[in-house]
């Protein structure tokens, strides 16, 4: 059951947080916008096309390695940070006691202050399985990357072969950075201990410095001229 001080307002700012952070892509299509990293599939494909023509080259290697280090590196350390929270439940209830004496924190029941935490912990834990994910992911696309014949001896299936290494690849990023979203939620999800109110604002702030970044922001703007630029070269 449900923490009797448990408010429609406490619902509202859960529902609001996981539904905007899950429907996070649906969001930017609604706005007609593509994400960077679906945008960043026609740089990948080119990638994958001229990794097939430098054989022997390890600049190609040292890419995905850096890669598949930094999703490692940030299931590692959210694990630790769970590891954390997970040891500090011993002391919820002193916790508890210390939080809610703060002017500037809505009192709450210790249920109701388990549940947000809780919320807190639930957050990471996804990000913690979509860097795991990601990081399988990577793995069958270094298998992938790593099969392809050379472009010269291509076979007809060599563009299947290109685009379906290009997908397996994309995917995997387009997970490790559904985790990355997640941190940012973990913040906004840190507000419900001020209150249900703090905590949509939050959000709403958290999604919209995403969207700028995925539309306004320099990067943005830059990937978004190199790959028509790709595009037309192709085309050429």
């Amino acid at each position: 059951m449900l923490p009797t001080d448990f408010t429609v307002e406490h619902g509202i700012a859960i529902a609001f947080l996981f539904g905007t952070w899950l429907a996070y892509p649906l969001i930017l299509r609604l706005f007609g916008i593509a994400p960077l990293n679906t945008q960043l599939m026609v740089a990948r494909r080119k990638w994958v096309n001229e990794i097939s023509n430098r054989s022997g080259n390890p600049f190609d290697a040292i890419l995905l390695g850096h890669i598949t280090n930094s999703v490692a590196f940030f299931g590692s350390a959210t694990l630790i940070v769970l590891a954390g929270i997970f040891t500090i439940v011993v002391h919820i209830e002193s916790i508890h006691n210390t939080v809610t004496n703060l002017h500037f924190i809505d009192p709450v029941s210790l249920e109701l202050f388990a549940l947000m935490y809780g919320l807190l912990a639930s957050v990471l834990i996804v990000c913690f399985f979509s860097f795991t994910y990601a990081l399988r992911q990577l793995l069958y696309s270094i298998a992938l990357i790593g099969a392809l014949p050379e472009s010269a001896s291509a076979s007809e299936a060599y563009e299947d072969l290109t685009s379906d290494t290009t997908t397996v690849l994309t995917q995997a990023l387009k997970t490790f950075n559904f985790g990355i979203r997640g941190y940012y939620y973990a913040m906004a999800s840190m507000c419900l201990f001020v209150s249900p109110m703090l905590c949509i604002i939050a959000t709403s702030i958290v999604t919209a410095i995403l969207i700028y970044r995925q539309v306004k922001s320099p990067t943005s703007r830059a990937i978004a001229r190199y790959t028509r630029k790709v595009k037309t070269n192709h085309e050429h």
